[in-house]
């Protein structure tokens, strides 16, 4: 092989590396990278089907739970609301013989489709009275969750609990019709 040829041969090899480096970095991994993303996208997307799907069959049973929901929430006034809140604490320490000293309501107005009443109460008894107590809270029918609480000895033996709880009731906003 003479020099001329050979140098066309490196030329021809250069240059096709230089285009096949080219191919792959603006054609190949562009490609192959939209592919995966694209299969990805795609897994989500089915996931979110799935998804759709066992809450479309579940519909029924929900919407009836939201409107029993609806039902249970805090009345719209802020006073009857607060009255309301304390009428249920009432309940609450008269079925379990426990003693409410102190019931501090406070209104949480963040979102525009609800807002909670957060009641921080400070309640004493045995322990077997603060269970029932806690467990009528939580099966009360009205909107209530507890939030928070705070459990501590009053005496030696451990006979007297003190129990700081903070309950929160739901207030739908009634100009948005509480539709979350």
């Amino acid at each position: 092989m003479n020099l001329n040829q050979r140098q066309r041969l490196l030329a021809i090899l250069a240059i096709a590396a230089v285009g096949f480096f080219m191919a792959d970095k603006l054609v190949i991994t562009p490609l192959t990278s939209s592919w995966k993303a694209r299969a990805e996208r795609l897994a989500k997307l089915k996931e979110k089907v799935r998804e759709g799907g066992e809450t479309l069959k579940r519909e029924t049973a929900l919407t009836e739970q939201w409107t029993h929901m609806k039902k249970n929430v805090l009345n719209p006034a802020k006073s009857e609301a607060e009255s309301q809140m304390l009428k249920a604490f009432g309940r609450w320490s008269e079925d379990t013989d426990v003693a409410v000293s102190s019931i501090r309501p406070q209104w949480k107005e963040s979102e525009d489709d609800y807002k909670t009443l957060e009641c921080r109460a400070d309640v004493s008894g045995s322990l077997a009275a603060i269970a029932h107590f806690l467990y009528q809270i939580e099966r009360d029918e009205m909107g209530v969750k507890v939030d928070s609480m705070e459990l501590q000895s009053r005496d030696t033996e451990g006979t007297q609990l003190a129990l700081v709880v903070q309950v929160s009731g739901l207030l739908l906003n009634p100009s948005k019709g509480g539709k979350l």
